[in-house]
This record gives C-alpha cells, structure tokens and sequence, in this order.
C-alpha cells in the first residue's frame, strides 16, 4: 500500500471516529490520546492489506478489528455486521427463520443461555449452559457470536448438525436441528386451580405486552375473579427493555420501575409506573431461577422492591446491564454496553442476580452438580462488568425454605417443586407475604 493511501486511510479512520464525538474538546482529547496507537493500527492494517498470503478486502479487516474491539470489552457488546443488523429487526419483531436460541461465547465457544419454548432447539433437548462446540463439522472455537448466529440460521426446513458438550458427559454429541420460522409466542397462560391463574413469558419482543394483558383479561374471567397469579420468568433471557418497563407497570400503579446510569451527563433514565389499567387486586408470586437474565430480573427485581409479588426459585442470571444499539451509516451497527440498570431500591444486581424470597430447588436442571449449575451465572462469564454486590465467593443467601404441608412428607416429589410451592404461598397469602416483607 502507498504511502499516499496509508495517510487517506488513517485520515478517514480519524475523521469518522470524531464525527460521533460532539464537543470539539472532547474531539481533540481523543485525537490526542488516540494518535499513537491508530498509527500502529493503521500501519498494521497496510502491512495485512499487501502482505497476507492472499488477497483480502480492506472493508473485510476493518470489519474483523471491529469484532475484536467491541467483543473485547464485555460479553454483551459486539460489532454487527449489515446481514446481522437486518435480522435483529427481525428478532424484535417476533418472528425469524433458525432453532429458537438465546447464545453467547464462553471459554472461546459458543453458549447456550437459554432455548426458546416450544422451538427446534427446545424439542432437541438443549439445555440452558450446553456448549455448542460444532456447527456442520466446523469448529465454533473462537468463532464471533455474530458468525456463529449467522450459521445457525437459515431457510426454514433445512438441517443443521450442531455438536453439544455438557458438563458431565465425556464426548460431544450430535444434535440435528431442522431449522423454522420462529413465531415467538412469548407468553402462556392457563388456570392452574379455581381462581389461581399462571402465565409464563419466555422472552420480551415486541408482542409480549399484547399477550400479557389478554391473558390477564382471561384469567379474571373465572368464576370468582383471579385470587392470585404466578408469574413465570424462569429460563426468560430477557429482550426488550420497553417490554420489561410496560410488564412491570403492569402490576403497580406508582413509584419507580427501573432506572440506568451510564457516563456523562444526560444518560440517566428513570421509568416511572402509571396507575391507569395497573392490576393490583390479587397477589403474585414471581418464578425466576439461574436462565431468567435481563429484562426478566427487571421485573422480578421491580417487583420484589415493591412488595409485590414474592419472588420463588432460585438467584437469576445477573445480566444488570443495558446494550444500545447504535446504526453505522454502511448498515452495520454497535451493539454497545451503555448503563447499568438498578431495582427501585437501588439494587444493582450486575453478576449478582435476583435473589428470591423462598429459595426452592426443582428447575430443568435440579440434582445436577453445583459446577454445572455455576455456569448459568454473568459472573462466569469472561471480561463481565463488575458489579458493585458481586460476591463471587459467597454462595447466596438460601432464604427461608417453604416446609411441606401437614402429611406431605411421605408424598412424592412435585413434577414442579417451585410451582407447587408458588401456589402454596397464594393459598396462605397473609402469612407468607409477612414473611418475605418482614425478612
């Protein structure tokens, strides 16, 4: 490469950086700080352009910087390429073509957060916490989370075989998937007794609030209203951050939701409840257990600060971080770490998680060892912020732990413990929302 193009290069680099930054002093700062390391930057990217053994694409290494930049600073942050930024208005809309996976990178592969109800990948039996080590034969190690959601997608009624490592199995084992249109119905409803309804969310897109609130309308047409709702947030990894905000406000009719914080002035934000259509006439319990991440630990957090509902299962995910996405003028796109949110009380629960009033054992993945069960945690993950509660030595507190009800002990074991217990506690009411507001 000339000497000429080496200049324009890192001239144009410089410029387009500086455009985003609005006061020229902040501008000149950068610029400064900045000078030395782009021209080791840009005197590399010259070097790569002429010498690598074949030829390749400026656009190509830039866009191969970005993916190490942005992934180097959090799990969560990440450069995305035009395809990706096309098919995240895709996700938020409700609907996709792939398997119905939440994922992430751990260890230098890919990680399963958690399966979509009701998907390919959730009839495949994938786990919360399994490794995706191959993706049609090819290894996934190192592989950018972008690449890798780029490979699993595809046109519906195609396969893919994907090999899973799980803790406790000697080898990887192949999995085929045939891919779909991924409709996400993102809540559930049903009556479990007379007067007890239950609603599950399974993630926050756009159509979530629009079910929430039919499926409410519908339980409070049983005979004798809704005397009380479990709300089940469990393996929920998040989503929209509007959604949290609307599902939470809700069910309370005043006072703080969420707030976040990040750098600088101005990016506060605090999301406040309205009392027109809130439900606050019968009590909650809230499930959350080790894959509810993000926008679930929002409303459980909410929830639990307000006296609301009293939270059931196991501590969260501790995703206490907000992403923003930001467009590029070439399509592509910076989803960029920017605040950290806080419960009403303020709470930060970044690589914390929520903790619940009752902890109760009987999630998807009760019996398996405690190493397993780790790796459902932000705080495993590698370069996750640290938050200001993060105790990664200390196991959590286990709370009060609901007894068995007189004759139960020589009873079977619940197909779901946690729910049991759920409505246990709505059925004495007074004297378990006592408890976890006296704790």
């Amino acid at each position: 490469m000339s000497r000429k193009m080496k200049t324009i290069l890192t001239l144009a680099i410089i410029f387009s950086m500086a455009f985003s930054v609005a006061a020229a002093s902040a501008v000149q700062s950068f610029a400064r700080e900045a000078a030395g390391p782009m021209k080791v930057f840009t005197d590399a990217l010259a070097i790569v352009f002429d010498k690598y053994v074949e030829e390749v694409k400026v656009s190509d290494l830039i866009y191969n910087a970005l993916d190490g930049m942005l992934s180097g600073l959090d799990p969560h942050s990440s450069f995305m390429r035009p395809e990706m930024m096309r098919e995240l208005s895709v996700d938020t809309r409700g609907q996709f073509g792939g398997l119905g996976i939440e994922i992430t990178t751990r260890d230098n592969y890919i990680y399963v957060i958690s399966p979509i109800d009701d998907t390919p990948a959730f009839e495949a039996g994938l786990h919360p916490g399994d490794y995706i080590v191959k993706i049609d034969g090819e290894s996934t190690r190192g592989l950018s989370l972008l690449d890798a959601v780029k490979k699993l997608r595809g046109e519906p009624g195609s396969i893919v075989k994907i090999h899973i490592w799980r803790r406790g199995w000697a080898e990887p084992r192949e999995v085929e998937i045939t891919r779909a249109i991924i409709v996400v119905k993102t809540v559930k409803h049903k009556v479990l007794e007379e007067g007890y309804g239950y609603i599950k969310i399974t993630q926050f897109n756009a159509n979530t609030m629009a079910g929430l609130g039919a499926a409410i309308s519908e339980l409070e047409r049983m005979d004798g209203g809704l005397k009380g709702l479990v709300l089940d947030l469990r393996n929920d990894p998040g989503g929209l951050l509007d959604q949290a905000v609307r599902v939470s406000d809700l069910f309370i009719d005043e006072g703080l939701i969420v707030s976040t914080r990040g750098r600088g002035a101005g990016n506060e934000y605090n999301a406040m409840a309205t009392r027109a259509g809130s439900r606050t006439g019968f009590p909650m319990v809230v499930l959350i257990n080790g894959g509810s991440a993000s926008a679930s630990e929002i409303v459980a957090g909410c929830l639990q600060d307000h006296h609301r509902a009293i939270i059931v299962g196991e501590q969260s995910f501790g995703k206490g971080s907000v992403q923003t996405i930001i467009p590029m003028p070439d399509g592509s796109g910076l989803r960029l770490t920017t605040a950290k949110y806080y419960t009403p009380n303020g709470r930060d629960i970044q690589a914390r998680g929520i903790e619940p009033d009752f902890v109760v054992s009987g999630d998807p993945l009760a019996g398996m060892d405690a190493n397993r069960r780790q790796l459902l945690r932000e705080a495993d993950l590698e370069r996750h912020l640290p938050g200001e509660n993060e105790r990664p030595d200390v196991a959590p507190d286990s709370g009060p732990v609901v007894p068995p009800e007189d004759g139960d002990e020589q009873s079977s074991t619940p197909e779901d413990a946690q729910l049991d217990v759920a409505l246990r506690i709505l059925k004495a009411w007074p004297a378990f929302s006592r408890s976890a507001v006296n704790e």
